[in-house]
């Protein structure tokens, strides 16, 4: 039997060496961008989205062994534990299988088979199973028992029909075999709910509508279902090209899994139990099974389609929080309107506010001039050089009137640019704005939100929960714990790319630094708020709740310019700083000299630097960091790319 480790390892195409260590490292509490970008040498260079993937992989298989050994220690206690079934658990590979093989062994509430059985009709089920010559209906006779309330032979047969059906729909490997079919040949069919037409107009693409299940791409998933839980969709799995009396596909793996007579394929009823077998055969289908099958496989219809839609988030995220960042220059936001006017903030160049106004320059107002001066003489007064549109209404408009700025007055030199200003009203009225900016209206926040995130789109938009930031369609339709635990990831692993400037940097950014939790990052605040700008990656040792493990995690990413070591300004790691100094040496340079120094780095030999504490990969990352130290990720900002 495969362990973990190796099942993972499998997956991943990967060598089961690298999963060991990776999970040897997540267990100690080591962040998935602290292991990928530090310990390249212990996972073999496992990147970040492999060891998410990992991770998720390592919980779902340990909670599948941990429920493994509670069904195997409930059997046991039930003294119905065979070798064989114990094989069978061992080597179930989804919760799913791994449910239906305990299926027949949960204490459930009585059933109507459970009570068929306490009146001792199981003999007559067996009889009939065993010998399909025998008349069912004669042989019920012998049961009628009025003190058991067997009154006639319906009754009795009614019971001995329970026992069967939940016998048949509590076998494991008939239900995987069922699923399959349905799987292969199910076709799911959609229909406009009676009078909901008008109502649900934007789902009328599948009004009538079908299409194989195995097909069916995530998108439309999605809409089917939205469409049914809206109420204006009926959705019905069945299989393809089945006319309504043929026989059913599924009903007839029932009688070949059991070796049962079925009328559908046996027109002559060559034995006498053949009628009453097709009977339970078809009840255990129908009445057991079918329900039960379709929402399993809508179900993990709908785990996939979810995958798919959150995997398209993410990613749009990650193109979101890595766009190029304007820097520090000074920048007008414009969050703009129409009755209620466009709101108007100027950041200075590290993104601090310097004034705020209203203007109002579309109906009903059309104060066009006097808006234009009003702009003209901020831009004037605080030498602004870009000016950020939110995208919402009147955008296209006030973009216009921006541009009739530059026209009217060309000795202004300026970009005007529209951003993107999804999340800035979630922002705006947030705590963590009230905390920023506690004497300033909402409206004004979010100018001001508007223009930081074009001077750094990550930095601003980590205030904002990911959800909020406006990254596809169906956001609501998924799972949110899901959507939120993977777009949490991308932001994480977006800032630890791209490094934190600790003495700079608001609490929301900081606590998604590898290792940084949100008391540590208010620390951090208070920390420098009482002692001064930090001056070394040291000194953070020194601030509460800052343990050694924290640091390690932590110090990589957080970067301090112009303090006492160059290489704090570097993503160079802390415990690799004499690796430098040796390199330095050998350069016969100090650290100084030697950061940019592309003609001596590129003529030295990492393998020469190679020890216990650094290998291979450690001493080339760290000679490439020293080339271009504290490089930004992101591509470079050019208003042209932005240009119409």
């Amino acid at each position: 039997m495969q362990s973990i480790s190796q099942i993972i390892s499998t997956e991943l195409q990967v060598k089961g060496s690298q999963v060991d260590s990776a999970i040897a490292l997540l267990d100690e509490g080591s962040t998935v961008p602290f292991i990928s970008r530090y310990r390249k040498e212990a996972t073999g260079g496992l990147d970040d989205t492999q060891l998410r993937l990992l991770s998720e992989r390592l919980t779902y298989l340990r909670e599948l062994s941990d429920r493994k050994q509670s069904i195997l220690s409930s059997i046991e206690e039930q003294g119905k534990l065979t070798p064989e079934l114990k094989k069978k658990i061992a080597a179930s590979d989804t919760k799913t299988r791994l449910e239906d093989l305990y299926l027949p062994y949960k204490v459930k509430r009585r059933t109507k088979g459970q009570i068929a059985i306490e009146v001792g009709l199981e003999p007559l089920a067996d009889l009939i199973l065993a010998d399909f010559s025998r008349d069912p209906e004669a042989e019920a006779a012998a049961f009628i028992d009025p003190e058991k309330k067997l009154n006639e032979s319906k009754e009795v047969l009614d019971g001995a029909k329970y026992i069967l059906m939940e016998r048949f729909a509590e076998d494991a490997d008939l239900l995987a075999e069922l699923r399959q079919i349905i799987l292969q040949q199910g076709v799911l069919a959609t229909h406009v709910i009676k009078d909901k037409e008008q109502d649900g107009e934007k789902f009328k693409d599948y009004f009538d509508y079908d299409e194989r299940l195995s097909t069916i791409p995530p998108h439309r998933a999605l809409a089917i279902f939205r469409g049914r839980r809206e109420g204006v969709l009926s959705a019905k799995l069945d299989i393809a090209g089945r006319e309504h009396n043929d026989p059913h596909p599924c009903e007839a793996a029932i009688a070949a899994r059991f070796e049962l007579p079925y009328r559908p394929l046996d027109e002559a009823g060559q034995v006498a139990a053949g009628k009453w077998l097709t009977e339970v055969i078809r009840w255990t289908w129908r009445i057991k099974l079918q329900t039960q099958i379709e929402n399993d496989l809508l179900g993990d219809l709908r785990e996939v389609a979810e995958t798919e839609a959150i995997k398209v988030f993410s990613d749009n995220l990650k193109d979101v929080l890595l766009a190029p960042p304007a820097g520090q220059r000074a920048t007008m936001g414009l969050d703009p309107g129409l009755r209620t006017g466009v709101k108007v903030a100027v950041v200075d160049s590290t993104g601090q506010p310097l004034d705020d106004t209203a203007i109002y320059p579309h109906v009903p107002k059309n104060q066009w001039d006097k808006s234009i001066a009003t702009l003209h003489a901020l831009i004037k007064k605080y030498n602004i050089e870009l000016i950020a549109i939110g995208n919402g209404t009147a955008s296209r408009e006030t973009d216009k009137l921006v541009k009739d700025l530059i026209h009217r007055h060309p000795d202004v030199k300026l970009q005007n640019i529209i951003v993107n200003e999804a999340g800035a009203s979630v922002y705006s009225a947030s705590e963590f704005a009230a905390k920023e900016f506690p004497d300033l209206d909402v409206t004004v926040r979010g100018a001001i939100s508007i223009a930081r995130r074009l001077q750094d789109p990550l930095a601003e938009l980590v205030k904002i929960e990911p959800k909020s930031i406006g990254v596809g369609q169906y956001q609501h339709d998924v799972s949110q714990v899901k959507l939120s635990k993977m777009l949490n990831s991308v932001v994480e692993d977006c800032v630890n790319a791209v490094g934190v400037e600790v003495n700079t940097a608001s609490a929301a950014l900081l606590c998604r630094v590898s290792g940084i939790s949100q008391t540590l990052a208010d620390n951090i605040i208070e920390w420098r708020n009482m002692k001064g700008a930090l001056t070394s990656r040291e000194q953070l040792q020194n601030v509460p709740r800052m343990g050694e493990k924290t640091f390690e995690q932590a110090a990589g990413f957080l970067r301090i310019r112009g303090g006492d070591n160059p290489l704090d300004a570097s993503a160079v790691h802390p415990e690799s700083y004499a690796v430098v100094e040796s390199i330095a040496k050998v350069s016969r340079c100090d650290v100084h000299q030697l950061i940019g120094n592309a003609a001596v780095l590129k003529a030295l030999k990492p393998a020469d630097f190679v020890s216990e504490e650094a290998g291979l990969p450690t001493v080339i990352d760290i000679i490439a960091e020293l080339n271009k130290p504290g490089r930004d990720p992101r591509p470079e900002f050019k208003t042209a790319d932005f240009k119409e």
